[in-house]
């Protein structure tokens, strides 16, 4: 089997396990949970180590969406880039071919 055939396997294989899957969030729960949760209520304790555990958990859930939010901006920042680099490339192209039409432009 080679790479592509074993892709398309594992990604059918993804598609069915998942179609079996009635409840989605209760599935990815324990992911979710383990992934950053921990790291957001160890900088939480850290910032606030006298707080009650409802006063930490608050400021982890405040932590974990700065983070998301930040993440937010920097997608948006990278698409706005991505979007420019894209009209100047499309543009310089444009003035490229419109410069082999001017006068005095040698032929090609």
């Amino acid at each position: 089997m080679n790479t592509s055939e074993r892709s398309q396997q594992m990604r059918f294989a993804a598609h069915m396990s998942w179609a079996n899957t009635t409840n989605r969030s209760a599935r990815t729960e324990a992911a979710r949970r383990a992934s950053h949760h921990t790291r957001f209520l160890d900088k939480a304790r850290e910032m606030h180590p006298d707080a009650s555990e409802q006063q930490i958990a608050e400021v982890a859930e405040s932590l974990r969406k700065a983070h998301y939010s930040a993440l937010a901006l920097k997608s948006v920042a990278a698409r706005r880039a991505k979007s420019a680099a894209a009209k100047e490339k499309k543009r310089a192209e444009a003035q490229q071919q419109l410069a082999q039409y001017r006068p005095g432009a040698a032929a090609a």
